[in-house]
């Protein structure tokens, strides 16, 4: 019976929780945040629910005053599951939007609240105003193109350039008859940032 006890305050837990692990996980997949550790999910499962409860609240209280005006129907516990599900969703969208583009942190920084930006990393912000790299192998080789995509980390994962060029010395070389390159990032030392040279059309590059 203990165990049966345990099993149901964990499956009431989870249920309560549920809301809450909704846009952390719309999070986790639209940006290059690291997944936390479980206690930390967890952690922000819980403000994540809180932050539901009170806006779903907001919006029973807005339905409930139209109701006196014009009445659709009742405010029954489905609907407000599914109007949890759907600030939820809108929740981890609108968080992912802003870790993105740097809204919150720019707005902050105006007025000297903080230095930081959203980005998980100066990695993940260098490649935001995307030009011609040149990434710079352990070996000493260097190889010019276009960033199509990019790792989010720069340990791990792989860059694919478009129009590849071997530099040697002041002399490049182009990679003829190949569309796409995939580089392992473990490969590259450092990347440079370039200006586009003369021929290079870069315009065509961006998605």
């Amino acid at each position: 019976m203990h165990m049966d006890g345990i099993a149901k305050d964990t499956i009431a837990l989870l249920q309560y929780l549920l809301p809450g692990f909704l846009p952390a996980w719309v999070f986790y997949g639209l940006t290059s945040y690291p997944k936390p550790t479980q206690f930390e999910r967890v952690v922000q499962a819980l403000i994540f629910t809180l932050l539901i409860q009170v806006l779903v609240s907001g919006e029973r209280y807005l339905a409930l005053a139209v109701g006196r005006v014009y009445q659709i129907g009742s405010w029954t516990e489905s609907v407000n599951v599914a109007w949890s599900a759907i600030t939820a969703l809108m929740l981890g969208l609108a968080f992912s939007y802003f870790a993105n583009t740097d809204v919150l942190h720019r707005v902050a920084r105006r007025f000297k609240v903080t230095r930081e930006t959203s980005y998980p990393s100066e990695w993940f912000g260098a490649f935001l105003n995307q030009t011609f790299v040149v990434l710079h192998f352990h070996d000493e080789r260097r190889l010019y193109g276009w960033p199509k995509e990019w790792p989010s980390e720069p340990a791990t994962g792989h860059f694919v350039l478009q129009q590849p060029s071997w530099l040697v010395g002041s002399e490049d070389r182009p990679i003829t008859g190949v569309a796409e390159m995939l580089v392992d990032a473990k490969e590259v030392k450092w990347v440079e940032f370039m200006t586009p040279r003369q021929g290079d059309n870069r315009e065509s590059q961006k998605p």
